[in-house]
């Protein structure tokens, strides 16, 4: 729990190599798959985005559910944009859960990660509407969702 805890602290603190051996240490000693979004968000911060892919496609992802695989199809489509693969980044976020009507964090983080890609891959349309899905989602203003659908129609009123 310890080395858990030091690679945690060192993700906070942008420490992507210190971040990553320290979870690597954890997930031998425990044998789990639990912050495996983490370490696929520290390969991309050290500039690995191909790591962070191989990552989402190992074992142990297939493996998650919930929150947790929610949140490592979020770092995966984020290493796809890394690398200019668009399209494929809309592709791995479309799943069952990007349903309008959910609230609460992990709904926003996933309702705008998607409105990120479809914006980046010319959907600005459909972009828009899920960054307003993510502002309606997100009920302790975690993301700036509503400010990025200002910016998308120019409209400081939405």
């Amino acid at each position: 729990m310890v080395r858990e805890t030091a690679g945690v602290v060192a993700y906070h603190a942008g420490e992507w190599a210190e971040a990553l051996s320290e979870l690597r240490t954890a997930r031998r000693m425990s044998g789990g798959s639990g912050l495996l979004a983490v370490m696929a968000d520290c390969e991309r911060g050290l500039g690995r985005p191909e790591r962070a892919i191989e990552l989402g496609r190992s074992e142990e992802a297939r493996a998650l559910s919930g929150d947790e695989a929610t949140e490592l199809r979020i770092v995966v489509a984020g290493a796809r944009m890394d690398l200019g693969q668009y399209d494929q980044a809309v592709v791995t976020l479309q799943t069952s859960d990007l349903d309008p009507e959910r609230t609460g964090s992990a709904a926003a983080r996933l309702f705008y990660a998607y409105a990120d890609a479809l914006v980046a891959a010319g959907r600005t349309d459909e972009g828009l509407t899920w960054f307003l899905n993510a502002a309606s989602a997100d009920l302790d203003g975690e993301t700036d969702a509503e400010e990025r659908a200002e910016e998308l129609t120019g409209d400081t009123d939405l």
